[in-house]
């Protein structure tokens, strides 16, 4: 915040400042901390356990039904250096979702984009605009801004997964829109292919002659472990380096999966440290499999899967692998590149 240097003791001044007051107005003479040598950053880095999570959000489904939750029972991440504020960092909310057997989350749409990453478990379906979607381990599952999307489980067990939004960078620019679905009733369709996979998801340069989809963000919603793991294990043999990083992009753009969430997937072979690196914008981290420590600036956590981590702006960040971890990643990098104010480092 921008704060007075000092305060005037003329009685004109005195006068003067008393006007702009009441006209809002501040002179610039006056603040500090507008302009810093770096940015400064309310998020802290921190760590929500994984095995917590699951404990709370089972505690939860017994206690809580999802109609009370407002069709969704979700557990935002509230990082303790935003004030209360239900964010992971700055610019993205997180949170895990719980879904008993046998129950249904209804449609609404709302301006915010989503994603969904599933940290383990199957048999959940979500209806994204009515295309539905099969989620298991490891995949990655899209909810574009201003889509229907709802969920219901047809199994008996329950499931929990990762929800990533940028909620608060749409919230930031006043563009919060929100809507019920036409009904309070679930679509429980299944589909042994999704539309968007069938029509998208045909392999590396394979898409529609003549196709249009949509513009800005991948007409691909669904991104499978399978394929994600054979990449990973693909790129680690052809480098014969120690980790690897994918990035998940719309197959007819290139460019990134929505036009404000950047998505990745880093593999970390045991006993491998990767150099400590930083950039501008927050990041969202999610611990798929494996073990071992990631240090954010001047934290050391140890890690296992289902942990997700908060890595504020510009702060460094690596990973130091006992067992061979898989490492999810949401990041605003798409929003900071649009804007020119992107800036990355290695710090090692």
């Amino acid at each position: 915040m921008a704060t007075r240097r000092f305060k005037a003791t003329d009685p004109e001044l005195d006068e003067l400042y008393g006007r702009f007051a009441d006209q809002g107005l501040q002179p610039l003479w006056e603040l500090a901390g507008l302009l810093t040598a770096e940015p400064r950053v309310q998020a802290v880095p921190y760590r929500w356990s994984g095995r917590v999570l699951r404990e709370l959000g089972t505690r939860a489904g017994e206690l809580v039904p999802v109609d009370r939750g407002g069709d969704r029972r979700v557990l935002a991440c509230a990082n303790p250096g935003l004030g209360g504020a239900p964010y992971a960092v700055g610019t993205l909310w997180a949170a895990i979702q719980y879904l008993r057997g046998h129950e249904v989350a209804p449609a609404h749409r709302h301006t915010p984009a989503a994603l969904r990453f599933v940290v383990e478990g199957e048999g959940v379906w979500t209806l994204v605009d009515g295309d539905p979607l099969h989620m298991g381990t490891g995949d990655l599952v899209l909810t574009p801004s201003w889509t229907f999307h709802e969920h219901h489980n047809p199994r008996d067990e329950p499931m929990i997964w990762v929800d990533v939004l940028d909620l608060p960078v749409v919230a930031a620019l006043d563009a919060i829109f929100f809507e019920e679905g036409p009904t309070e009733e679930a679509d429980t369709r299944t589909a042994v292919l999704s539309n968007s996979e069938a029509r998208y998801g045909g392999g590396p340069g394979l898409v529609p002659s003549g196709a249009a989809p949509p513009v800005g963000r991948s007409p691909l919603l669904a991104y499978r472990w399978a394929e994600t793991d054979r990449a990973l294990a693909g790129l680690l043999e052809a480098t014969g380096e120690g980790d690897a990083v994918l990035r998940y992009t719309d197959p007819v753009s290139g460019g990134d999966v929505m036009p404000t969430m950047r998505c990745e997937i880093a593999r970390v072979l045991a006993g491998v440290a990767t150099t400590p690196a930083r950039q501008t914008g927050g990041r969202v981290l999610c611990v798929l499999h494996g073990h071992g420590e990631i240090r954010i600036g001047a934290e050391r956590f140890e890690v296992e899967p289902g942990d997700l981590l908060a890595v504020p702006s510009w702060t460094p960040w690596s990973v130091h692998a006992e067992a061979e971890i898989d490492l999810f990643s949401t990041s605003d990098a798409p929003v900071l590149e649009a804007l020119g104010l992107l800036r990355a480092e290695t710090c090692g």
